[in-house]
């Protein structure tokens, strides 16, 4: 039972460093509330099922290709910028809990994040290289049912943080001021538009190199 919670934190030591998907999180929770914060967190979690199923059929080579890392961080660059901009074009719109919530396709939070995930090379790096190396050593020293087990363990970790971060976010625009939730909101767009940005200059280093 140690052994699974170690795997549980894990994938809470994997999910909780800001990046795309957590800034993208935030601002919808503030302009949206709970449900569309934890769509987008879902999204971002089905594309992580999807790169773990990939590294069980040992797809790891693949991203060791020019082409492959360039196109990879070209569209994680233009998803992550337009995100961004569409966060700041929309941060004027942010009501409090007492007024109407800003409407919002469902589908629309969910593939925001499961994009902004499938295509983040460093996600991608991540699943088929740490997470492969992680799941060489259990196979060596489990059982293939306790293999499956660890990695629900891992997938669970993720899902908690989805859960809280979708509450955090949601519960902020309750105490904050209409003008800090606009910067609140601001900033995350920045924060998408500044991954994004960094995306684009790595695809060009992998292109002109």
């Amino acid at each position: 039972m140690t052994v699974f919670f170690t795997y549980v934190l894990l994938g809470l030591s994997l999910a909780a460093p800001i990046g795309p998907v957590n800034a993208a999180q935030l601002d919808r929770g503030i302009k949206s509330g709970f449900f569309h914060a934890w769509l987008v967190g879902l999204g971002a979690t089905v594309a992580d099922g999807i790169y773990m199923i990939l590294v069980f059929l040992g797809v790891v080579h693949l991203v060791e290709i020019p082409f492959v890392q360039t196109f990879l961080w070209l569209f994680g660059f233009f998803v992550l910028v337009y995100t961004g901009i569409e966060a700041l074009s929309g941060a004027g719109k942010i009501a409090l809990i007492n007024s109407r919530t800003v409407s919002e396709s469902h589908t629309k939070s969910f593939l925001s994040g499961f994009f902004m995930s499938l295509f983040n090379p460093l996600t991608i790096l991540f699943w088929l290289g740490i997470f492969g190396s992680i799941l060489a050593k259990t196979i060596t020293s489990f059982a293939t049912e306790q293999v499956i087990l660890y990695v629900g363990a891992i997938f669970l970790g993720i899902i908690i943080w989805d859960f809280t971060m979708a509450g955090f976010a949601s519960t902020l625009r309750k105490f904050l001021t209409p003008r800090l939730l606009i910067s609140i909101s601001v900033l995350s767009g920045i924060s998408l538009i500044g991954f994004g940005v960094y995306f684009g200059i790595q695809a060009a280093t992998v292109l002109f190199s």
